[in-house]
């Protein structure tokens, strides 16, 4: 049986009527997007309709999602919220603090020694808020929810950027910051900006060599790392309902990539052979019985252009296998032009590991096709070139593939399976000590989803490129990045050249999936006798205190803190990797806020003007100089702000150390959001071209800050020093409510206030 099922049936029970009740208000034919949308309005049935990336509308979530990383935010947050228990299902996933390093067994040891006071922290807050647990090495928080929680129809929010993954069981499911889940944990409505929508017909069948992968790597060349902002991009057509569900999640997940605010699926078969395979067969007989709701009006996919605000058409049976990166997760090259592109970039051609697993590709269906490669190294009396590392994505899908062999199939080619956990693809991999920033130039493969500069391994010279699991492990079999399995041959130990067979498996274990412990928790019916003990000492976990609200006239004489030259990430405003040891410990990890941005003047990282005595020095020690002097201060930044993982983090710590406003040419809408939550001035130059006009020794007066409302652009006055004056127009999109927060000095402080 299903985990909530009475909430799912719930939800399906008043769907009908909703969609219809959307559907005549509308006077049209439905995307699937809109009928989830419509059918979790707060309000309940709709009452009227809503302008796409524009009108703010308030959703009620049937559940949420929190990482051990950023659920120590949002569970510090929530215990400031005034409520006995959580008002929707939720539950908190450890898989961000488990470092890789050796293997499985002894890195999951060496997580639970050294991180076992964050992990005792959460199991006993989820155990008096009634929240699911699930400890760890039970696996990622986006594979255990597709496996236990994701359904058909549903919306769900989490604590992380890829929570979108649900969307490959047809969900509407969003990453969010701290306080958005704080939000709804605490049983108020969620608010959302009405989505755009994109539409990507799918036309073929994948074959051969390509997999689910190279539609989403295919997709970023085509919209980039911000052409989905503000959209939800709904994939339909012969060759998406021809995908396996695991498929259908990898392309979910990484279309935050492409900045979308989720991506999802229509209703299908392969849901349905999910749902069963995984022990939800009430959970597809109750989808099965309201399948006309799971999916668009079919007039929608018959003429998407009259529904969709873009359409996208790729064939799959022309569709190559792809690489993207370095550096980026949408530059794009086909498998067959990469031996030119890596010759016209001077990409080192020789692949030090290949890294295959993660939350976007760690399902049964990724590992056996990866491992009908692997068996075919001592089959062909081959070697593997490169390193290779294997990451389940969830206890389940380990135990299973270690039953049917393949994780000894990977052990016969040296490979090592590390835990199941993020572990590499967020930066929690000891692949150089403490030497990575000086590490060599050097080029690895991976089938995750991020590769920004210094994001797997800590070195800014190592070039990550993205591909399929498939294409991965012939690449690591190779050793080189130009090889192409479609047509290039490889030398085998006795001199032979041999090809690589096209990669085989199965969209589901033959067998069935088992497991002995999936690692699940259930918490306590009553939690009021649970205590939750925090030591004041603690360097890791630290009780918040309330953000005091920005007063105006603080907002008089506001200096620079750093103008960002260029892309400016949630990594660059709060690294991961080894910081992810103070994610519950707000001072602590304010020490890592903006080091990784390059100051815009002199192209260093970590090296500002401090303006009261005209030193430079590191980021957060100038911030705190200005705090200590009750001297508040700005940030300055390009465009797409903020891109990649929710944390509310990289909003918090700013906040925590003193600076009152981010004026940027365009964010990223979650961390545009996290700013909100906190009671921070989120703003954006009315003419981009001003961000030419910031100095490094500027100070900034908000002069119509006391008239601050909806619709209504602020105007600051930049004053150089030299005594000269420049006046900005800055634009926002904050709402009556949202200017509330600022007022209150957090949305925090406004739940306790509404909860008083």
């Amino acid at each position: 049986m299903a985990f909530d099922i009475e909430m799912i049936k719930a939800v399906y029970a008043s769907m009908g009527e909703r969609i219809e009740k959307a559907r005549e208000l509308e006077g049209r034919p439905l995307t699937l997007a809109e009928k989830i949308l419509y059918s979790h309005l707060w309000d309940g049935t709709p009452t009227q309709t809503f302008q796409r990336g524009k009108d703010y509308v308030d959703f009620a979530p049937d559940r949420v999602a929190c990482q051990d990383a950023t659920a120590q935010m949002a569970l510090l947050q929530f215990m400031h919220a005034g409520k006995p228990k959580v008002a929707v299902p939720t539950t908190v996933h450890c898989d961000h603090l488990i470092q890789a390093k050796v293997g499985a067994d002894a890195d999951l040891k060496r997580a639970n020694e050294t991180s076992n006071e964050v992990f005792d922290f959460l199991e006993s807050v989820s155990n008096k808020y009634g929240i699911g647990f699930w400890k760890p090495g039970a696996g990622i928080i986006h594979q255990v929810v597709l496996e236990n929680y994701a359904f058909p129809g549903g919306m769900m929010i989490g604590t992380d950027s890829h929570t979108v993954n649900a969307g490959g069981l047809g969900m509407v499911a969003i990453g969010v910051g701290g306080a958005d889940a704080v939000d709804v944990m605490a049983g108020m409505a969620w608010e959302l900006k009405f989505p755009k929508l994109i539409g990507v017909k799918l036309t073929g069948k994948l074959s051969g060599w390509t997999a689910p992968k190279d539609v989403i790597l295919k997709v970023a060349d085509i919209l980039t790392v911000k052409g989905g902002t503000g959209a939800i991009i709904e994939y339909f057509g012969e060759g998406a309902t021809s995908m396996s569900c695991t498929g259908k999640g990898t392309i979910c997940n990484m279309g935050a990539e492409v900045g979308a605010t989720t991506s999802t699926f229509g209703y299908d078969e392969s849901m349905d052979r999910y749902l069963r395979a995984t022990g939800r067969e009430d959970v597809a007989d109750a989808a099965f019985a309201v399948k006309e709701h799971l999916t668009a009006d079919s007039e929608v996919y018959a003429n998407p252009e009259k529904y969709f605000d873009q359409v996208i058409e790729i064939d799959l049976n022309t569709l190559e296998p792809h690489l993207n990166g370095p550096f980026t997760p949408d530059l794009a090259t086909p498998i067959s032009k990469m031996s030119e592109a890596a010759k016209t970039n001077d990409w080192p051609l020789n692949v030090e590991v290949g890294l295959i697993g993660s939350c976007t590709n760690s399902s049964y269906e990724d590992i056996s096709r990866a491992a009908s490669l692997a068996k075919q190294v001592a089959d062909k009396n081959l070697k593997t070139k490169s390193k290779f590392t294997i990451t389940p994505g969830s206890e389940q899908v380990r135990y299973t593939i270690e039953r049917d062999g393949f994780i000894d199939t990977f052990n016969n080619i040296g490979a090592t399976v590390f835990a199941n956990a993020c572990g590499p693809c967020i930066g929690m991999w000891d692949r150089y000590g403490d030497k990575a920033a000086d590490g060599p130039r050097n080029t690895i493969v991976h089938s995750f989803n991020r590769n920004f500069a210094k994001r797997a391994d800590g070195n800014p010279n190592t070039l990550a490129f993205v591909g399929s699991p498939e294409l991965v492990t012939a690449i690591a079999i190779s050793g080189r990045l130009d090889f192409n399995p479609v047509t290039d041959k490889l030398l085998n130990e006795d001199g032979e050249e041999v090809m690589l067979d096209e990669p085989r498996g199965y969209e589901l274990p033959p067998e069935g999936f088992a497991v002995e412990d999936a690692g699940f928790i259930a918490p306590e019916e009553d939690g009021s006798g649970v205590q939750v003990v925090v030591s004041p000492t603690s360097e890791r976990l630290q009780l918040l205190e309330p953000f005091v609200p920005i007063a105006p006239e603080s907002l008089q004489g506001v200096k620079l803190l750093i103008k960002a030259f260029g892309k400016c990430t949630t990594d660059h405003i709060s690294m991961a990797g080894p910081w992810l040891r103070y994610r519950g410990h707000l001072d602590n990890i304010a020490n890592n806020t903006l080091i990784g941005a390059v100051n815009a003047y002199n192209k260093q990282t970590n090296f500002v003007k401090n303006q009261l005595n005209g030193e430079y020095g590191a980021v957060p020690d100038t911030q705190r100089a200005y705090k200590k002097e009750g001297i508040r201060s700005i940030v300055v930044g390009d465009h797409n702000y903020g891109e990649g993982s929710s944390r509310e983090h990289a909003a918090m710590q700013p906040r925590h150390l003193g600076v009152a406003a981010v004026l940027v040419k365009s964010f990223a809408r979650i961390h545009e959001t996290n700013l909100k939550k906190q009671g921070m001035l989120a703003l954006t130059f009315a003419n981009e071209n001003d961000y030419d006009l910031i100095q490094e020794d500027d100070t900034f007066n908000f002069l119509d800050i006391a008239e601050f409302a909806p619709g209504k652009p602020l105007t600051l006055e930049v004053v150089h020093a030299d005594g000269s004056k420049d006046t900005i127009i800055a634009n926002h999109t904050y709402n009556a409510s949202q200017i509330d927060w600022f007022h209150e000095g957090s949305a925090l402080n406004m739940i306790k206030k509404q909860n008083a």
